[in-house]
Order: structure tokens, then C-alpha cells, then sequence
């Protein structure tokens, strides 16, 4: 599919749920989020004929979010309906971790792929404190599991927030000596609960090479642009969707749990496509790649979502 800008769009970041066994000041909350009548949830029959039509119509690469993807019952088996859709080149998972101890291994033989895993900070009094009922230890559990599960080329994903994490750039950095992964640096957006926060905790991403000059550049990986300490097993990954805004060449769409495609972020358009079926889905589909934005107004004006990001899928 081809957008009005001639951006091609292959990446669909999918949420199977808005609930989430955290509550991070940022993202939620911290009374958490009103559990929805189960009818007002896309069943996984309902969503795999959505992921159906999106591959169809050129989706490649599915990511599948939440709230937390793994707070809801049969994800596993839900991945193994996504595998068999011809045309899927990769199915992505994006978690906190917690969970992952019992679930890493389904996740893998389901035919997940590769797992992000958010991780704020290394310290376990403050990872209580953002994310209000966290611990730390379950999701260092949850990478070691992931690891023993097969999973390479982990993704952890840092929410860069001044005042908050920001001292833990250099530790975050060290990780990637000695371990094969991307650790990632994410520019907090001005959306959900943050929205009305303090101009110093929006940080650039630019940060971490001022904090880290032996850094260097490599290449990018998608929305992140890598860089690599001398000798290092792993990468570190800068996202900057404030300073540096990647929509010139963004490939992506979003599908909530309620069934609404979003064909940009931080737009409050929305189309329903709960109750569609074959060439309507797929209609709807190309009507919301046609919609798709030139650009975010962050900048400006902040996000225009609509919803918490928990209510999106990240």
C-alpha cells in the first residue's frame, strides 16, 4: 500500500488489549484504566480477519501491543493463527516484561519473531515509582527468559525522561558491552498524562551523545538511528520523534483493541472496522492509508490522538 506522500506502508502495530499490569506516570492513570465490557474487545477471531485483510492489502510485518499484550489469555495461540497468514514476513511483540518468565517459550514456538521490552530505569525503588506496581526483578527475570527461550537480537525500549532516568544514560549505555542488544532511547511525547508536564522532562534524544561521546554511528534500524560503543556486543538506538520527526519515511498503521484503525498516531482519525468482511476490510484499509497524514504536529500543538497511549498500542 501507497500512501498520498508515496510512503510505502508494511508495518501494522496491532493492541489486543488497553489493560496493563503497570501503570507508568507517563502512559496511564494511577487508578489505572475502566475495564471494558467484554463485548467492546475485538475477539481474536475478529482481529486475525482485520490481520488478514491488512497482509492481503501489503502489510508485512505485524507488532503486536497492548496496554500489555500479555495480560490476555491465549495470546500465544493467537500468534500461531497470525503465522500461518502467507505474506507475513515478521510478527513483533512490544511488553513490559513482567510476564515474560511463563510466556517467553510459547511466545517462541507460537512463531514470535523478536520482543521489545520496555525498561525505564536499572534502579528498582525508581521503577516502583514509574510504574506504581512494578518490579524490576520480574522483568530481569522476563529478559533472562527470553534469552533462554531463543529470542536474539533483543530490543530494550528507555523512555528518556528529564529529571527521572536521565542519570541512568551512561549505565543503560554499559549494557550493550557486554550483551547483544539494541538498548533504545524513546524522546518522551507530549500525550496522556504527560501531556501537561514540565518543558524539562521532554528531552532529545541528542542527550545520549552528548552523555556519550565514543559513541558511533552506524546505521539505521528503522525508526532508530544506531550508534555502537568501540568493540561493544550491542547497539544503542536513538527514537526522536520530537526532535528529529522520522514521517517523511514512516511505514506504519495502527489497529486498537476496539477495532478502530488509526492511520497516524497522533491523529484523532479513526475507522471502524468491527462488523466488516473481505473487500469491505480491505476498502477500509486503503481509505485509512489514504488518510494518513504528512506529518505529527507535536511541535505545535501536541499529540491529537484522542486516546492514551495505552488505549493505542505503542
Amino acid at each position: 500500500m501507497q500512501d498520498a506522500y508515496q510512503r510505502q506502508i508494511t508495518d501494522l502495530r496491532l493492541s489486543v488489549t488497553d489493560l496493563c499490569n503497570y501503570r507508568c506516570r507517563y502512559c496511564m492513570p494511577p487508578e489505572g484504566v475502566e475495564k471494558r465490557a467484554h463485548g467492546e474487545i475485538c475477539s481474536y477471531e475478529e482481529l486475525f480477519l482485520m490481520a488478514e485483510s491488512a497482509v492481503r492489502c501489503g502489510i508485512e510485518k505485524i507488532r503486536l501491543t497492548g496496554g500489555e499484550p500479555l495480560v490476555r489469555r491465549g495470546l500465544p495461540e493467537f500468534c500461531r493463527m497470525l503465522r500461518r497468514l502467507p505474506g507475513l514476513r515478521e510478527l513483533c511483540l512490544t511488553t513490559n516484561g513482567s510476564l515474560l518468565p511463563t510466556l517467553a517459550g510459547p511466545l517462541k514456538e507460537a512463531g514470535v519473531n523478536r520482543l521489545n521490552i520496555s525498561l525505564d530505569t536499572l534502579r528498582p525503588e525508581r521503577f516502583a515509582a514509574i510504574t506504581r506496581l512494578g518490579k524490576l526483578d520480574d522483568v530481569l527475570h522476563g529478559i533472562r527468559a527470553a534469552e533462554e527461550a531463543g529470542f536474539e537480537n533483543l530490543k530494550l525500549n528507555c523512555v528518556l525522561i528529564g529529571g527521572v532516568n536521565d542519570d541512568e544514560i551512561e549505565s543503560f549505555v554499559a549494557l550493550t558491552r557486554e550483551h547483544a542488544w539494541q538498548v533504545r532511547f524513546i524522546e518522551l511525547m507530549p500525550m496522556g498524562p504527560c501531556a501537561a508536564w514540565s518543558r524539562d522532562a521532554f528531552l532529545p534524544g541528542s542527550t545520549v551523545l552528548s552523555r556519550c561521546p565514543q559513541l558511533q554511528k552506524e546505521t539505521t534500524d528503522g525508526v532508530a538511528v544506531r550508534y555502537r560503543l568501540p568493540g561493544a556486543a550491542g547497539t544503542v538506538g536513538l527514537i526522536s520523534p520530537m526532535s528529529c520527526a522520522f514521517c517523511s519515511s514512516c511505514s506504519r498503521i495502527r489497529l486498537t483493541a476496539d477495532g478502530k484503525l488509526k492511520p497516524c498516531l497522533h491523529s484523532d482519525a479513526e475507522i471502524p472496522l468491527r462488523g466488516l468482511r473481505a473487500e469491505a476490510l480491505d476498502r477500509a484499509f486503503s481509505e485509512a492509508v489514504s488518510k494518513k497524514p504528512a506529518r505529527h504536529a507535536l511541535a505545535e500543538r501536541g499529540s491529537g490522538a484522542g486516546r492514551n497511549m495505552n488505549e493505542i498500542g505503542g
